[in-house]
Parts: structure tokens; sequence; C-alpha cells
């Protein structure tokens, strides 16, 4: 798989973020044309944002995504974003979502960094960095 970075005035990154979200009290709503339109309105966001869509998959009863996005934007922005967005959207369209529940979703949320390093590889790299060549040592500070 090659990795694809993105740049920007302060730097490259690749950062993605595995988001999980359900209905409130875990209805199942999400079906049919909800379900279409819901994955249009994720899509039309992920757009409007400059975030690109790896996986995504709506399920009766809950959300999965898989997003690349930007540094700037926190995992709790991402997801809050696809949210409300989608939230108000839906709420509007489709009367039933308003009259079946308070709020189309749970307050909660699940979300995961993902990347093309596993947490092992980082963890050794930085355990490592006293022993690579361009440092002496750790007693003079170089």
């Amino acid at each position: 798989m090659t990795r694809k970075v993105r740049q920007f005035s302060g730097g490259v990154y690749d950062l993605g973020l595995h988001v999980v979200w359900c209905p409130k009290y875990r209805r199942p709503v999400l079906d049919g044309r909800v379900a279409v339109r819901l994955e249009e309105l994720i899509r039309q966001k992920a757009d409007e944002r400059g975030w690109k869509i790896v996986a995504l998959e709506v399920m009766p009863d809950h959300v999965h995504l898989s997003v690349k996005h930007d540094p700037k934007s926190s995992a709790s922005y991402v997801a809050n974003q696809f949210k409300g967005f989608t939230s108000r959207a839906l709420r509007e369209e489709f009367p039933h979502l308003k009259s079946r529940m308070p709020t189309l979703w749970s307050s909660s949320y699940f979300a995961a960094s993902v990347g093309a390093v596993s947490a092992q590889a980082v963890q050794r790299y930085i355990d490592t960095q006293w022993e690579r060549p361009r440092k002496k040592s750790r007693e003079d500070g170089t």
C-alpha cells in the first residue's frame, strides 16, 4: 500500500480517524432512504472540509467512518462536524426522526487514530532515540 501524504504550509501529514457513532437509544432508524441520504451528507461534509473518506458503512443502529483529515482538526471536531450536520439535515428531511427521538445522535462517539505505522513501531522508535548515531550520550545533553 502506498502512503499518500498531504502538504500544508507548516509541514506534511497523513492523519486518519476511525469514528463510530450511534442514534439516540441505539434505535435502528438508519435504513432505506435515511441510510442513503446519510451517506450523501457525510460525503458532502467531507468534501466541504477537504477530508477524504477511506471507508464508510451505515448500519441500522450505528455508523462506521474512516476518514483522513487535516492537522488542525481534532478527533472531537471531526466527529461533531459529521454528527451535527447530518442530524440537522436528516431531521428536516425525515420528520419521523423528530417525532421518535429528542435528538438524532447519542452524545457519545468512538474515535481512534489510524495510520500506516503501528503503535508498537512508534514506541520502538521513541525508545531507541538515544541509541541513534547522531546522539553522543544522554549525559552531555547532545
